[in-house]
């Protein structure tokens, strides 16, 4: 967003005001969450130790279930809420506009969906 468009989102309050919070704080949430996933990934573990059996022992133990399942649903509602601010940008036809939200919003809810019974079923 423009400096103009966060100082009305601010100035706004209510649902615009939680948007522009939830942006700031999910994305420097995000940035530790991805750093930490990509150290243990990467750093700690190579690729060549990552196969199924590593990603299953690592999602029976809880906390890691906690630590993806943040990060799934920190990166999904990050994303939303930045594709709904692109859409209310730049689509100017009311219909076109509720049509993209929704759409957007149904992917986004199946991805959780399906990504929170992998990460909690396994």
């Amino acid at each position: 967003m423009t400096e103009r468009a966060d100082r009305l989102a601010v100035g706004s309050g209510g649902w615009e005001l939680a948007s522009w919070y939830l942006m700031r704080l999910s994305g420097i949430l995000l940035f530790g969450l991805a750093l930490g996933h990509w150290v243990i990934m990467h750093v700690l573990h190579g690729v060549e130790a990552i196969d199924s059996l590593f990603v299953l022992n690592r999602l029976a133990n809880p906390i890691w279930q906690v630590y993806d399942w943040l990060l799934l649903t920190l990166a999904l509602l990050h994303g939303w809420n930045g594709l709904r601010i692109i859409i209310d940008d730049y689509v100017h036809a009311p219909a076109w506009r509720m049509t993209l939200q929704s759409v957007v919003s149904i992917v986004i809810f199946l991805a959780f969906v399906v990504g929170s019974v992998v990460i909690w079923a396994a």
